[in-house]
C-alpha cells in the first residue's frame, strides 16, 4: 500500500515594522517557538536586528522596504508587500504594530486569515488630526483582521471604547525566564555602577515620548532631594536622546543602545518605566524576572502585569512627576522592601508570564483560525509547555 504523502505544515508570515525594541522581541519569541513545533515561518521586515536574529533562528526572512511611520511611500510599500505575500503564499498572516498592521491589511484585504497585533494602539501615539485619522483607519480595517490580538484586557478595552469593533483575542506578554533571571550568587557580570555605590534606578526603553523618560527626569530632582546619592541610568537610544541629555542632571547616565539589557536589570536596585501608553510593556516583566522591583505608570497592561502587592505600591498615574518621584524615592530608601517586592515579582512572572505559555496560546489561536487543518502534532503541543 502507498503511504499518503505528508501534509505540509502551514506557513505563517510575520510582518513587522518596527524591527527593534519590544515588537522585535515578541516576534522573535514567537518565531523561535513556532519553528520548534515544525511550523514553516517567514518574517518580512525592513532588515535590522529582527531580520538578522530571525535568520539565526532558522526562519525564512524576506526584505520588505518600509519606513517606520506612514508617509508618502505607503502605496509602494503596500504593493511590495502584496507581491511578497503572493510569493510566500502563507496560510496565515500575523501583522505586528501599527505600521505593519496598516500595510499588511491593505495588502492582504482578507484573502488570507490575518491576525493583527497592535502592540499599543496607533491613535494613542499621536495627536490632533493624525490621531483622528488613525482611529478612523483602525475602525475601518478591523474587517480585515480575523483576530485583533491584544496583550492585555486593558488594551482590548481601549480598542472597544474607541469604537474598534473586532473579533478580539487576549494573550498576555511573556518573557524568557531562563534569560531574565536573578544574577547567580557568583560570577555575574553586573552593569557599571557609580563609584560611590549609591542606589541605582534603571529605565530600559527607547528614548521617545511614549516611554516618558522626560517625566522621569522632571521627577529626578525630587528623588535626589530625598536620596542624595541616588543614580539613574537610561538604557536605550531613540529620537529624544539629545533633548533628554540637555535636561539631565549629572547623576543621570545615558548608556546608548545596548545589545543586552539583562546586566542593567541585575545591577538595578529599582527599575522604572514612566510610559504614557502601552499594551503591556515588556520591560517591567523582564525586571521582575530578574528579581528587581519596579515603578510603572498605570497605563494599559500595567495592573495585569503586576502581582497585587506591587500594584498597590508601584503604580503611579502617567505624567505626574511628583507621584513618580515619591514612589521612586520611597523604594530607593528602603532596600529590604525592594528585595521583598522583587522576590514577589519573580514568583509572579514565573506563574503568569512564561513566554512558552504565551507562544502556546498564540499557536492555539492560529489553529482556531485555520479550522480543521492540523497545525501541531500532540508531541509538539506538549513541548511548548515543557
Amino acid at each position: 500500500m502507498h503511504q499518503p504523502a505528508p501534509v505540509p505544515r502551514p506557513r505563517v508570515l510575520h510582518l513587522a515594522q518596527p524591527v527593534d525594541g519590544g515588537v522585535a522581541r515578541v516576534v522573535l519569541d514567537l518565531v523561535k517557538a513556532q519553528l520548534a513545533t515544525g511550523l514553516r515561518v517567514t518574517v518580512a521586515c525592513p532588515g535590522g536586528e529582527l531580520a538578522a536574529r530571525a535568520r539565526q533562528l532558522g526562519a525564512d526572512v524576506r526584505a520588505w522596504r518600509a519606513a517606520r511611520s506612514p508617509g508618502a511611500g505607503l502605496p509602494r510599500e503596500v504593493r511590495r508587500l502584496a507581491r511578497l505575500v503572493d510569493e510566500v503564499r502563507p496560510e496565515l498572516v500575523h501583522a505586528h504594530s501599527a505600521k505593519a498592521g496598516l500595510a499588511g491589511r491593505l495588502a492582504v484585504r482578507g484573502r488570507v486569515p490575518t491576525v493583527f497585533q497592535p502592540h499599543a494602539w496607533s491613535f494613542e501615539a499621536v495627536g490632533g488630526p493624525t490621531a483622528a485619522l488613525a482611529l478612523r483607519w483602525e475602525r475601518w480595517a478591523a474587517r480585515w483582521a480575523d483576530r485583533v490580538l491584544c496583550v492585555s484586557e486593558a488594551e482590548r478595552a481601549t480598542g472597544l471604547r474607541a469604537g474598534v469593533r473586532a473579533a478580539y483575542a487576549v494573550v498576555p506578554n511573556g518573557i524568557d525566564l531562563d534569560r531574565f533571571s536573578p544574577a547567580p550568587a557568583a560570577g555575574c557580570l553586573p552593569a557599571p555602577r557609580t563609584a560611590d555605590g549609591g542606589p541605582l534606578a534603571v529605565c530600559v526603553g527607547r528614548l521617545c515620548r511614549q516611554k516618558g523618560q522626560d517625566v522621569l527626569l522632571r521627577a529626578w530632582d525630587e528623588v535626589r532631594r530625598t536620596v542624595p546619592d541616588a543614580r539613574l541610568a537610561l538604557v536605550g537610544d531613540g529620537p529624544d536622546s539629545e533633548v533628554l541629555r540637555r535636561h539631565a542632571d549629572p547623576s543621570v547616565h545615558f548608556t546608548g543602545a545596548v545589545a543586552d539589557p539583562v546586566p542593567w536589570y541585575r545591577a538595578a536596585d529599582l527599575v522604572v518605566l514612566p510610559s504614557r501608553w502601552e499594551g503591556m510593556a515588556l520591560a517591567p516583566l523582564e525586571a521582575l524576572g530578574c528579581g528587581r522591583p519596579v515603578v510603572v505608570t498605570d497605563v494599559d497592561g500595567a495592573r495585569e502585569s503586576l502581582p497585587p502587592a506591587l500594584a498597590a505600591r508601584c503604580l503611579v498615574p502617567p505624567e505626574v512627576p511628583a507621584a513618580l518621584a515619591g514612589a521612586v524615592a520611597g523604594l530607593l530608601s528602603d532596600p529590604p522592601l525592594c528585595a521583598a517586592l522583587g522576590a514577589q515579582g519573580r514568583r509572579h512572572v514565573l506563574s503568569a508570564h512564561d513566554v512558552r505559555h504565551t507562544a502556546g496560546r498564540v499557536t492555539a489561536l492560529y489553529r482556531e483560525l485555520l479550522g480543521a487543518r492540523t497545525l501541531l502534532p500532540s508531541e509538539c503541543r506538549e513541548s511548548i509547555h515543557s
